[in-house]
């Protein structure tokens, strides 16, 4: 570039220079920074260095001095500060709903907000049980045309996957048309959850699992079912956001699970200590196969007390087990 256009430049090339090269354990001297204005194309003097750092504090850059051996000047704060940046990549890498291309991406784009120097810390891998990720890369298309259609008030259409034996997601249903308005997005078990409404009253479906997204013209219906809706308070009746006919079930758990009720019901619940080292809470719960087989996996530290058809499913449940495991064959 001429000279007069790397004049022009050399403010912003010089703030740029202070976010990726310097942070408070990596300032730039002086000369440290007319030697890369210089590998940039642009040439300054000492005397001009000092006039453009006065400029960037008065635009309101936060460019501090180092004073001392090993000294320098260095961008003081930033919009996200590393550990906020680090709990950021700790999110993207542990959601399952993010593919790993994507979650490269994305990670790349947060090591762009801070110095070279410290994006190299945020390179770690967070690793969770059991958690694969997806492989639909429409996900973020389906987000984004969910929200749209949330935006306008419309009813959308699309297709619902499912995996076969040759590990292919098709369409269930025959590749029937799903129709439904969308209320919220909400996020459960790490995936993605559409909350919509339809002829048969309130639908949840995995975000991932959707194909095709579209908006309709038509205006959505449910406003009077999610205008009344709590949202935290229904996830939370919702096990792997499984429906199921709603009931108060009273649960009796020993006094070691506090926490994991607490976790699972929230704080507002009711615990009711007993004289055995147990406590007593009754909460709403959609009574589903997954809900019954979280009670089984506390292995007799949780049991169910009440209502007696709850008690009943239990038990029909773990009959069937039994009948399918015992006596164990040799």
């Amino acid at each position: 570039m001429s000279r007069q256009e790397g004049q022009k430049a050399k403010l912003l090339v010089l703030k740029n220079i202070l976010e990726r090269k310097t942070d408070e354990d990596h300032p730039l001297s002086v000369p440290q920074l007319i030697r890369a204005l210089e590998a940039e194309g642009i040439r300054a003097e000492r005397k001009s260095i000092y006039n453009d750092i006065e400029a960037l504090r008065a635009s309101g850059v936060d460019v501090e001095l180092s004073r001392g051996r090993g000294g320098g000047y260095y961008l003081g704060s930033r919009t996200f500060e590393l550990p906020e940046l680090k709990l950021l990549v700790d999110a993207v890498q542990a959601s399952q709903f993010i593919t790993k291309d994507k979650s490269k991406k994305l990670i790349r784009k947060l090591e762009g907000l801070t110095s070279e120097a410290q994006a190299r810390k945020m390179q770690r891998q967070v690793f969770v049980s059991g958690r694969v990720k997806t492989m639909n890369e429409s996900i973020y298309y389906n987000v984004d045309a969910l929200h749209e259609a949330i935006a306008r008030d419309r009813q959308v259409q699309f297709q619902y996957l499912e995996w076969d034996l040759r590990k292919r997601r098709v369409p269930r249903r025959g590749g029937q048309i799903y129709q439904a308005s969308p209320w919220v997005l909400a996020w459960e078990n790490a995936n993605y959850y559409l909350v919509a409404y339809t002829g048969e009253g309130i639908r949840h479906y995995r975000v991932d699992k959707m194909k095709g997204v579209r908006q309709t013209e038509l205006p959505r219906q449910g406003k009077a079912e999610f205008s009344a809706l709590d949202l935290a308070a229904y996830t939370r009746k919702m096990f792997g956001m499984y429906g199921g006919r709603e009931e108060k079930v009273t649960l009796k758990c020993a006094n070691s699970l506090v926490g994991v009720m607490l976790d699972r019901f929230g704080t507002e619940a009711i615990l009711v200590p007993q004289a055995d080292e147990t406590f007593h809470l009754t909460v709403p719960v959609a009574v589903s196969p997954q809900f019954l087989g979280w009670v089984c996996g506390f292995g007799g530290e949780v049991r169910v007390i009440g209502p007696a058809a709850v008690r009943r499913e239990m038990g029909r449940l773990v009959q069937s087990l039994a009948d399918t495991y015992l006596p164990l064959q040799e």
